[in-house]
Formats: C-alpha cells, sequence, structure tokens
C-alpha cells in the first residue's frame, strides 16, 4: 500500500481513514474522492480531492492512472436509515458503485478495501455471538446491498484474483464527525446532547443492545486487514470485528460516572428500531483475530472518557470561534 483512493472520503468512516493514511503515507499520495466537497473542507484543501459520482468508472479510472494508485479504499454508500428513504437509489449507488470499483481494481491490479456491516445479518441470524460464518438474510435494503457487495468482492478475487479485502463493522463512533444517517447514529450524538444539554431523545428503546466500536479501532482495523499477509486469509471480505456491545440505557449509565445529571428519555422511531432488531446483540470475531492478529483497544468505559474530553474541547473551541466571529 504505496498510493491510496479514498471513495466517500468526506463520511464518517472515510474522513478519519484519509487523516491516518495522510498521516503514515503522507498528504499527496491519498486521493480523496466524494460526491460533495462542501463538508470537511480541510480534508479537500490539504492535497488531492476529486468530486465526482463514484458509478462514473470511466473518470474513477482516469484518477488512478493520473495518481498510480495501488489500493481503493471503497467508503462512497448510502447507510441504513438512509437508504430505507430512497430503496432503488442505495441499490444503485452501493452495488454499481462497487462494480465500478471493482471493474478499475481487476484491469489495474489494484487492492480493494470494502466496508461490510451487521446489517448484512437479519432476524434469522443468531443474536448472540453472531459468527463468522453463518445465514444472513437481512430484511433491510442497506443490509441485502452488504451481502451483494461481500458476494461480489469474493466472485472478483476468486474470478479474476483481484485483491478484495473487508471487515463486517459494527456501529461506529466518532468524536470527529456527526452522525450520518445510521441506525447506531443514537450512540454518537448521545454525547454531543449530554454536553450540550445535559439529556438526550433516544430514537431507540432502552433496552436495545447493539455491537458497536470506537472509530480509531474502526481505522485500525481497515488498515490493518489490508496489511495482513495475504497467506494467511482463509476469509478475505467482511471479518467480524467487534470491540463492545451495549444498549442505550447501559450506554447512559456510563455517561453518568462523569456527567451525574444526564436524563434519557425516548421516542422510538419505528423504522430504525426495526432495523435494529434485525441485528445482531455481538458479534463474534475470532477469525479476524487469528487470520490477522485483530484486537480492539476501546470498551465502553474508555471510549466514554475519551469522547467526553474530546467533545468537551472540540466544543469549548468552537464556542469561542463564534464568540470573536461576533
Amino acid at each position: 500500500m504505496k498510493r491510496v483512493l479514498i471513495t466517500g472520503a468526506l463520511g464518517q468512516l472515510g474522513s478519519e481513514i484519509a487523516l491516518e493514511l495522510r498521516r503514515i503515507l503522507g498528504v499527496n499520495k491519498v486521493v480523496l474522492t466524494d460526491i460533495r466537497d462542501d463538508v470537511n473542507t480541510a480534508l479537500v484543501e490539504e492535497g488531492p480531492f476529486y468530486r465526482f459520482d463514484i458509478r462514473d468508472g470511466g473518470q474513477l479510472a482516469e484518477i488512478a492512472r493520473e495518481h498510480r494508485i495501488d489500493t481503493v479504499y471503497h467508503l462512497a454508500a448510502l447507510l441504513s436509515a438512509t437508504a430505507e428513504k430512497d430503496p432503488r437509489l442505495a441499490w444503485d449507488l452501493n452495488l454499481n458503485g462497487l462494480v465500478q470499483v471493482l471493474e478499475v481494481a481487476r484491469e489495474m491490479e489494484l487492492a480493494v478495501f470494502t466496508p461490510s456491516s451487521i446489517g448484512a445479518f437479519g432476524p434469522a441470524t443468531p443474536k448472540n455471538w453472531t459468527p463468522q460464518d453463518t445465514l444472513q438474510r437481512p430484511t433491510s435494503i442497506y443490509g441485502v446491498t452488504k451481502v451483494a457487495g461481500e458476494l461480489l468482492c469474493d466472485y472478483y478475487h476468486h474470478r479474476y484474483g483481484v485483491d478484495t479485502r473487508g471487515v463486517r463493522y459494527p456501529g461506529l463512533i466518532s468524536n470527529r464527525t456527526p452522525p450520518g444517517g445510521g441506525t447506531t447514529d443514537y450512540a454518537v450524538d448521545i454525547y454531543y446532547q449530554a454536553i450540550l444539554r445535559g439529556r438526550y431523545r433516544c430514537f431507540l428503546k432502552g433496552d436495545t443492545y447493539l455491537d458497536m466500536m470506537y472509530m480509531p479501532d474502526a481505522v485500525r482495523a481497515a488498515i490493518e486487514v489490508m496489511d495482513a499477509d495475504p497467506a494467511l486469509l482463509r476469509h478475505r471480505n467482511a471479518f467480524n470485528v467487534t470491540a463492545m456491545s451495549f444498549c442505550p440505557e447501559e450506554q447512559a449509565g456510563y455517561i453518568r460516572r462523569y456527567i451525574p445529571d444526564f436524563e434519557i428519555e425516548y421516542e422510538v422511531d419505528p423504522v430504525r428500531q426495526s432495523i435494529a432488531n434485525s441485528w445482531p446483540n455481538s458479534l463474534e470475531d475470532y477469525a479476524a483475530r487469528v487470520e490477522w492478529g485483530w484486537k480492539p483497544r476501546y470498551d465502553l468505559d474508555t471510549m466514554t472518557r475519551d469522547m467526553l474530553d474530546a467533545l468537551s474541547r472540540r466544543l469549548e473551541e468552537a464556542r469561542y470561534v463564534w464568540l470573536d466571529e461576533r
């Protein structure tokens, strides 16, 4: 991995991976692309960036050739709750975009990282310690596209020898980027609201357990799986990775360790609750641990402490900027 292209680079996961890879490889060796350029402007202005639609395979190939790309982190996709609002667009963007990336990778012999999700599982999947290899029958269009994406990546590896790899992410929690339309986004917004208002109205039931991961661990997983020795990989695409499992009530309890008066109430969103009910409570990640040495560094308590510290500093800095501008 010497020259990287990241699609969907201004999203929650993409922006964090972009920052880390630019730190490791250098700014000019990490090319960013997204369908918009009006968020994360610091990333846009810092180094190579292209605004384009990932379904345009011709432009993707041109960019890859111009910058002599050898690895693509393909992160452009609609997330779960957003995808349910427009299933046809989700299918078109999530799968046709992936096909364009895989075709360019096949022609130019590129390695490809594609994230999957706990959304690839469904109600018939074992809920607790969901195995690496198990029944996948998702009931959301997001999940359907993730399962299809896993199979496409496997196909391109076995049929054409494309070096495809990926992980199944749980819900991701970041202190840098705001929620982006996912079912697990409550677990991010709750920290903002705890600091700003001391209370939070949650769109999931209080006892809804979901698998979660702090963003520093998620970024490490994406980089480490691409650095792994291919001879050791029996599974290539969609390794289960996990760090913790909790429900909103449990998360609120950990927040009260640092903000004792924090309150949580509930206004359940039927769509997102239905999606959450179809997902696992917790994942088993034995294959990732054995095949490429995966190990998380954060649990709910260490993540909560770090999130509250980081967000408090960032929100205070933003307040001072706002006061100076006035």
